[in-house]
């Protein structure tokens, strides 16, 4: 059985297992957040690496953080319509970019270790990585709250909602792994098969937010951000919930910008493809890091990564104060002779599974 394993300065490890690859991140120290080179440690990976991404566009300017999301809402597209079975093992901290690299492949195996958010409302970011795919196809409007709020879920609950496939407890992976490797087939009922024979179906627990889907749904199916606040409110005054008032005060603490055009992508990606999503994506992140709209990313970078005081100021710093045509501008194109649309490469549905073809 051939072995190969690249540099251990990689920041992605690639071990070749008879006709399994086994792709590993490798930036522990950084929890695997990504960067254009690239996870061994406690994280799969925490996302984009957008400290570095800030640093080099004051540095330089905002073309630089533009091409490297270029190339992961690529790399995204890619693994989603891919043609090989691709089986992400999710055994710690899987947030942001971390999400795109393993959600849109077939199979996700979830663990007790496990923990996945997307927070990127906090950072004066949006949920990107065409989460607003995966996110609208939640039960109910869970995927509304899980984008707005950034809450973090533990391994029962992804797979409770959908966004994991499989829950294995981590001190099986090993044997599944192997047992991944001496299989000489791509055909999924095959794969699955496997990966159902490690499986156990993990019990959520009593506080877990899965359990909250009536109150989510009656608050996170309102139309606007401001609607959705409300509705939390009145809640509390039915119901005095340390967890009703908690989201209410997550959600007042993220950007507004960030908030408004987070809801509506998510809501947009319903009735869309993976490709129309990244395309989608790219349009908004180039104007977030252009920062005529609005600073929040730099600023949400500064109080959380950079200095961490944990203390954004947000511009502007009020729903109310967000214009839907302000909104509007960050889904359309940006106005510079320079830039154009994300190009995705062409994918010819006869060469590809119906699970890659329904992401289309």
């Amino acid at each position: 059985m051939a072995s190969s394993v690249s540099s251990q300065q990689d920041q992605v490890l690639v071990e070749a297992i008879s006709s399994a690859r086994i792709l590993t991140l490798n930036r522990p120290k950084q929890l695997n957040a990504q960067t254009i080179q690239m996870g061994k440690g406690r994280a799969f990976s925490v996302g984009g690496d957008v400290a570095a991404v800030v640093r080099d566009i004051r540095a330089d300017d905002w073309r630089v953080g533009a091409n490297f999301f270029m190339k992961v809402y690529t790399l995204n597209y890619l693994m989603a319509t891919y043609s090989k079975l691709q089986v992400s093992i999710l055994n710690g901290i899987v947030m942001g970019g971390g999400a795109g690299a393993s959600l849109h492949g077939r199979f996700c195996v979830a663990t007790e270790n496990t923990i996945f958010a997307m927070p990127e409302t906090a950072l004066g970011l949006f949920p990107d990585v065409a989460a607003s795919y995966f996110l609208s196809r939640l039960p109910g409007f869970f995927g509304e709250y899980v984008g707005l709020t950034g809450s973090r879920l533990d391994g029962a609950e992804m797979l409770a909602c959908g966004l994991a496939t499989h829950f294995v407890p981590s001190v099986k992976l090993p044997m599944l792994e192997a047992a991944l490797c001496d299989v000489d087939s791509s055909d999924p009922v095959i794969i699955s098969s496997i990966i159902d024979q490690y499986c156990e179906q993990p019990s959520l627990k009593e506080q877990s937010v899965y359990n909250r889907l009536d109150v989510i749904d009656r608050c996170f199916s309102q139309k606007t951000v401001e609607e959705i606040l409300s509705a939390l409110e009145r809640e509390v005054v039915h119901q005095m919930d340390g967890w009703i008032s908690a989201t209410i005060q997550t959600l007042k603490k993220a950007s507004p910008t960030s908030l408004k055009i987070s809801l509506r992508s998510i809501r947009e990606g319903r009735l869309q493809g993976v490709g129309a999503c990244l395309v989608r994506d790219y349009r908004m992140v180039c104007h977030v890091l252009q920062g005529e709209l609005s600073k929040d990313f730099y600023e949400g970078c500064r109080a959380i990564l950079l200095d961490k005081d944990k203390n954004p100021k947000w511009e502007p710093s009020k729903l109310e104060l967000i214009a839907d045509s302000t909104v509007d501008c960050y889904f359309s194109k940006v106005n510079n002779e320079e830039w154009e649309d994300l190009k995705l490469p062409t994918r010819a549905k006869f060469n590809l599974p119906p699970y890659a073809i329904a992401k289309l």
